[in-house]
Parts: C-alpha cells; sequence; structure tokens
C-alpha cells in the first residue's frame, strides 16, 4: 500500500505500542503504560533507539510531551460499551475458570 506521500505503508500501527483504553486494557493504563507508548512512538518516529548525547534533552522532551497527550487524550475518550466488554470478559473468565476445574 502506499500512502499519500508516496512511500511504502503497511496499512499498520507500530506493534510495539499498544492499545491502552479498556476494554482493551482491563483497568485505566498506568504512567508506566503511557510512557512505555510515548517512547516507542518516538524511538519510531526519530528512527533512533536511544538518542546520542547531543540528542537526549529533545529527545526525552518529545517522550514526555507525547505521553502528556496521551494522557490527555484517555482522559477524555468516551467508550461506549466498555462495561458490557469487561462483564463479558469477566463472564468468560469464569466460564474458562469453571472447565478448569
Amino acid at each position: 500500500m502506499t500512502g499519500e506521500d508516496g512511500r511504502a505503508h503497511t496499512g499498520g500501527m507500530c506493534r510495539s505500542i499498544k492499545t491502552l483504553r479498556p476494554p482493551v486494557l482491563p483497568t485505566e493504563a498506568t504512567e508506566e503504560d503511557i510512557h512505555a507508548a510515548a517512547l516507542q512512538y518516538v524511538r519510531k518516529v526519530s528512527g533512533f533507539r536511544a538518542p546520542a548525547a547531543h540528542n537526549r534533552e529533545v529527545f526525552e522532551r518529545a517522550v514526555e510531551e507525547v505521553a502528556e497527550a496521551t494522557r490527555r487524550l484517555l482522559d477524555g475518550l468516551e467508550v461506549r460499551g466498555a462495561a458490557r466488554a469487561v462483564e463479558h470478559e469477566e463472564a468468560a473468565g469464569r466460564v474458562r475458570a469453571q472447565d478448569v476445574s
């Protein structure tokens, strides 16, 4: 697949970045979850796993800014049907537990 910029795209997201909203995560995302996602995003965009000393400050600032934007996004999302999905998963877990017994 080719994007508007003419570059080849896989059509997917970076596989290391996980969805941080319910019902995908059974609980709210932790600060660690948010920071890890922000770090992976900045690594992907910059092309650097770890910045050189002369880029460390801008790299770390970008991670913090992406983490803050992620917090605002997650805080503002309204996920309809999330409670039903969680209840369904909990019920399925109980059934699986009974099958094991």
